[in-house]
């Protein structure tokens, strides 16, 4: 069974206790953050709905999820939000990392 975004329940829990900060600017999932834009959302690294693995799924905070949208993943780094929060392919969560080594 899958959850409203098609990810297996599988995945999602593999997902859920994996990334407990944020891949992209490790904020911490575990504060109870007042303000929406730190709490996690679901995110395909990927941006390719196909790729439902824990290899492709992991949460960011909504922040990060709004910059990045549809952009793809090595040019969104390279853009300003990044720039600007001290994101780089160097300080992101390795399943990034991987992602980034491993895109076809």
């Amino acid at each position: 069974m899958a959850n409203k975004w098609g990810i297996p329940k599988e995945v999602e829990e593999a997902v859920l206790k994996r990334d407990l900060f944020c891949v992209y600017c490790g904020v911490d999932f575990s504060i109870n953050h007042q303000s929406r834009k730190t709490k996690p959302s679901w995110e395909h690294i990927i941006n390719d709905i196909r790729l439902s693995s824990i290899n492709n799924i992991a949460l960011c905070c909504t922040s990060c999820n709004a910059s990045k949208g549809a952009k793809l993943l090595k040019e969104w780094l390279e853009g300003i939000y990044c720039k600007n929060n001290g994101i780089t392919k160097e300080s992101v969560a390795m399943v990034v990392q991987n992602a980034l080594i491993n895109k076809k």
